[in-house]
């Protein structure tokens, strides 16, 4: 495949990804309806057990009621008897059958405690004798139970040829006047009007909890879309801000790039102008003043010819030879002092060594010296404003510090170089001495700042100074980029 071809494909595939993402907002409310229709579907479940059981439990107090209204009368003999009397059995089934609830039963049977069927219209189940436990067992307790039956229990033969399932109901019997349980009635009933009522309450409780959550999304859904539309109009708000400050920032950034190339060129143009009035001062009141010692040395042997080497002409002269040859001595000491060696082709090595070298040769005071992985480039800028922070220092620990203990130690970290002069002097208290009452330490602090540097100074009386300089490696101009910057503005 071609690479245009490639790369048309999967654009295509991001915008249609990008087309088919969904909003946190989205999922939210896609999670929130599946939860809220399982939700719905257990609370509608619960409440349609709730509602048959309900149901069940009405029709089973209706129907005790019923039953004992009419089947107590005819077995109050069993308070007297282990058995129905033949003429209670008839009587009985006469009633059954002459009722609308002996018309609406499928099964009728009438228990003892100890687990007989005292009667049933099932012939050859009079007599039978089964197991008396759970629900029949309760019913001796007094309790009206009422199941729905999957007829699997040993009794339930003939009712299994004829049906799946059928309402089960057992009814106590009560004797009369002191409500003691004689037998318990079972009866089985057809389920189809308990599951048609029971159907119906549930489809309406059904629809008023469907109802209810749909009710309840709709609400949540216009609260989420209305926060969402809040959020992201707060999001292009944002995003609008988070992209000015970017501007601003990339203009803080490029503005400070100025600022440092300016200082750069600044301390590179300074030392220049330096070394330029240093050159002038040499060519030009140097040599003046060298040749107006020369013609005072003519002077003073014509006036020691004329008047004698004692004279008070002759003694002037010395002491104007005197003057002028001291001045010259001063002049030349300034030229120097303002020219800097050719520090372009020296590593920072070179150019730390060669300040600390030279402080050595004009002071006698004895300089420890600790490099530490110093970087072989750096920029012109940063060469001059270490060997001018070197000259200052040393002066000062040799001055002010009397040059005990006197160390330079460079480094270079994390992109920065860092100088740090030190002396066992007397210190002083900083607070007492401000940094900006000379000219050395403000010039100092001038310089690092060109270069985006940084500037510290530590001193505590009996304890020494200590000086800290450092400067970052990166984002300084070079000769180069300086002399680029003077022909574009030429």
């Amino acid at each position: 495949m071609a690479p245009a071809a490639e790369a048309t494909r999967r654009h295509r595939l991001k915008a249609l990804r990008g087309s088919t993402a969904m909003s946190p907002s989205g999922r939210f409310l896609l999670t929130y309806a599946l939860l809220l229709a399982l939700a719905t579907a257990a609370i509608g479940l619960w409440v349609g057990q709730q509602i048959e059981t309900g149901v069940l439990n009405r029709t089973a107090a209706v129907t005790a009621l019923y039953v004992n209204s009419l089947v107590a009368p005819e077995v109050q003999s069993l308070a007297t008897a282990n058995q129905l009397a033949p003429p209670d059995a008839a009587a009985l089934g006469h009633t059954l059958s002459g009722t609308d609830l002996g018309k609406r039963l499928v099964g009728f049977r009438i228990w003892s405690r100890d687990g007989r069927v005292l009667y049933s219209p099932i012939p050859g189940l009079t007599g039978q004798r089964f197991p008396l436990n759970g629900v029949r067992a309760r019913s001796f307790m007094g309790t009206v139970t009422v199941d729905i039956s999957d007829l699997s229990d040993p009794e339930n033969v003939y009712e299994r040829q004829h049906y799946n399932r059928l309402l089960e109901m057992y009814v106590p019997i009560l004797r009369n006047r002191s409500g003691e349980v004689l037998a318990v009635a079972e009866f089985y009933l057809l389920p189809d009007e308990i599951d048609a009522e029971v159907g119906d309450a549930r489809l309406r409780s059904g629809a008023l909890v469907v109802l209810a959550a749909v009710g309840s999304f709709v609400l949540v859904w216009a609260m989420v879309t209305r926060a969402s539309r809040t959020i992201a109009a707060q999001q292009a708000r944002l995003r609008n801000q988070v992209a000015e400050l970017s501007g601003l920032l990339s203009q803080v950034a490029e503005l400070n790039a100025r600022i440092r190339q300016a200082g750069s060129q600044e301390v590179a143009i300074g030392a220049e102008e330096r070394r330029r009035i240093s050159a002038d001062l040499h060519d030009g009141p140097g040599q003046a003043l060298a040749l107006a010692l020369l013609q005072f040395d003519d002077l003073r042997a014509l006036a020691a010819a004329s008047s004698g080497p004692g004279t008070t002409e002759n003694q002037k002269l010395a002491s104007a030879h005197g003057a002028i040859s001291d001045a010259l001595v001063e002049l030349r000491q300034i030229a120097a002092g303002l020219r800097l060696p050719e520090l372009e082709r020296m590593s920072m090595s070179e150019v730390i060594e060669r300040a600390v070298g030279d402080h050595q040769r004009r002071s006698g005071t004895a300089v420890a010296l600790e490099l530490r992985a110093l970087s072989a480039e750096a920029p012109l800028a940063l060469k001059i404003g270490a060997f001018r922070a070197l000259q200052e220092t040393l002066s000062n620990a040799t001055r002010h510090g009397q040059g005990i203990d006197v160390t330079v130690r460079a480094w270079v970290t994390d992109g920065q170089l860092h100088l740090e002069v030190s002396d066992g002097g007397p210190g002083f208290e900083l607070s007492e001495r401000p940094l900006n009452g000379g000219l050395g330490i403000p010039g100092m602090q001038e310089r690092t700042a060109l270069v985006g540097g940084t500037f510290e100074i530590e001193s505590t009386p009996g304890r020494g100074t200590t000086v800290r300089l450092s400067w970052p490696l990166t984002n300084v101009p070079t000769v180069a980029d300086l002399v680029a910057d003077e022909g574009s503005a030429g």
